[in-house]
């Protein structure tokens, strides 16, 4: 069984949940606290073990290779200016040369298509996918115990109310082995009262090398894109998936509430926040 050392980032996308804000700075960038939204996903998979980081980018996203690379004159005015643990801060942060590639994605063709765009640097071997809009610190970690258990197809899965179930991607549960278990079918968006679980697809997955071959067919599904979920049904046929029920919370900062319940939660876990922020949400509701 192969180790798992590579992951890819699809950041080509426009955000238009977010305009005007995405006009001009792309959705990954905007910051949960002080971090850009992508480099909390790539602190999440370098945690884990991930070595190499792909991104699928798209026209005006150049700015995410310009934040994963050195920056000379800020670095050398941050030591002129002997702020030096700012300094520092920015060079944990920095990739090692030669773990980060990037890759276009010239048309807005869908999920599975931006992952198709990452074959050639991924090779023949197993990696991961992380959706840059879902925050779920150490999933990641989790997906990669699942996969050192069971091998095969690895996908992160969280439970939902039953009535919000016709807004995801649903997987059929099949036998249960704690932490995980089998997945016998995935339906897309399901009309409400047709699911067959709760468990939707959270934004992180582990696949082998063969999905590559069924999306390289190009072939459509919902709202004419190439669709992810259609090639990993299609894979389903010749190898075993498995869900991981994620133990934490995922937030989508792609959603203008997911983006804040996630400024809020992460600046109440800094010991340098949490007691002002407390004090000003207490004051923003009156309680103060």
């Amino acid at each position: 069984m192969k180790p798992i050392r590579k992951a890819v980032l699809p950041v080509a996308g426009l955000g238009t949940r977010f305009l005007p804000a995405t006009k001009a700075v792309p959705k990954e960038m905007l910051t949960v606290v002080d971090r850009p939204v992508v480099q909390h996903v790539v602190d999440e998979a370098r945690e884990a073990g991930i070595e190499h980081f792909i991104f699928v980018t798209g026209r005006g996203k150049a700015v995410i290779e310009d934040h994963f690379d050195i920056a000379y004159e800020l670095d050398r005015t941050l030591q002129e200016r002997n702020k030096l643990a700012a300094y520092e801060e920015l060079k944990k942060d920095l990739p090692k040369a030669g773990q980060t590639s990037f890759t276009r994605q010239q048309a807005p063709l869908g999920l599975g298509h931006a992952v198709w765009c990452a074959r050639e640097i991924v090779g023949d071997e197993p990696f991961a996918v992380l959706l840059p809009d879902m925050l779920s610190r150490g999933c990641m970690g989790q997906m990669l115990a699942a996969y050192e258990r069971h091998g095969g197809n690895v996908i992160a899965v969280e439970e939902v109310k039953p009535e919000e179930t016709h807004q995801y991607g649903i997987v059929s549960v099949g036998e249960t082995f704690g932490q995980t278990f089998e997945i016998t079918g995935m339906v897309e968006k399901p009309k409400q009262g047709t699911a067959p679980s709760n468990f939707i697809i959270s934004g992180r997955y582990i696949l082998q090398p063969e999905i590559f071959a069924i999306l390289e067919k190009g072939e459509t599904g919902a709202g004419g894109e190439i669709q992810l979920t259609d090639a990993m049904i299609k894979l389903m046929g010749e190898q075993d998936f498995y869900g991981m029920r994620y133990e934490g919370r995922t937030y989508d900062t792609g959603s203008k509430i997911g983006f804040l319940t996630a400024n809020l939660a992460y600046g109440l876990e800094r010991p340098d926040l949490a007691g002002p922020l407390k004090a000003e949400i207490e004051r923003l509701l009156g309680k103060a």
